[in-house]
């Protein structure tokens, strides 16, 4: 096989669907950002994930991956960081007090925080792997690693959209200050529950 065919191009745009609409800690992220401060303001934060975790796969692709088979603790090194930073994010969620009195009292993520996030968030790295490890064929490697990443890139998009809009959806019913804190630490508590995976992994 020299290229990505259209039933394999058809598989991976499936593969890739699967991975971006489930839940995880981007899209958990995404919809507490656009339930707290609207669709607008999560927009950077919304093109962040999209585009950065295709930056990422073509990363992976061309080399990068290869580090985790030539060192496996990185892997480790990895899980850790990304677990401590994911439980930090918990406690911003649950912390937010999103919209009050028309004025945001915190912050949406920005482009570069939510492309940097990538690189700590388990199941991007598991996605990023699995998709080069199965929908790259050798021959003219380095084309379809870049075709790998806009498929992505144009699969993830609208799906991490879907998340966000429907916690904009959300906010005509979390405009009392208790709904919303109960809608955040909710939140929060599913992100944290994303790292329950990541733990056995790490234990075992």
């Amino acid at each position: 096989m020299t290229s990505l065919t259209p039933h394999l191009l058809l598989a991976l745009a499936l593969f890739a669907f699967v991975n971006s609409i489930t839940p995880g800690p981007n899209n958990t992220m995404l919809m507490a950002s656009g339930a707290n401060f609207g669709f607008r303001a999560t927009l950077p934060h919304l093109s962040g994930v999209a585009i950065g975790f295709g930056v990422m796969v073509l990363a992976v692709g061309l080399g990068l991956g290869g580090l985790f088979l030539a060192f496996p603790w990185l892997h480790d090194v990895l899980a850790v960081a990304g677990g401590l930073y994911m439980i930090w994010l918990a406690w911003k969620i649950a912390t937010s007090k999103g919209m009050a009195g028309g004025q945001a009292s915190g912050r949406p993520q920005t482009f570069w925080q939510a492309a940097a996030f990538q690189w700590v968030n388990p199941k991007a790295w598991a996605m990023a792997i699995g998709a080069i490890t199965a929908y790259a064929p050798a021959e003219n490697y380095n084309l379809n690693v870049l075709l790998v990443a806009l498929v992505f890139m144009a699969v993830n998009g609208p799906c991490v959209t879907i998340w966000t809009s429907f916690g904009v959806g959300l906010r005509r019913f979390l405009d009392r200050p208790a709904v919303l804190k109960a809608f955040n630490v909710t939140m929060a508590l599913l992100l944290l529950a994303s790292l329950i995976p990541l733990t056995m992994e790490v234990a075992g």
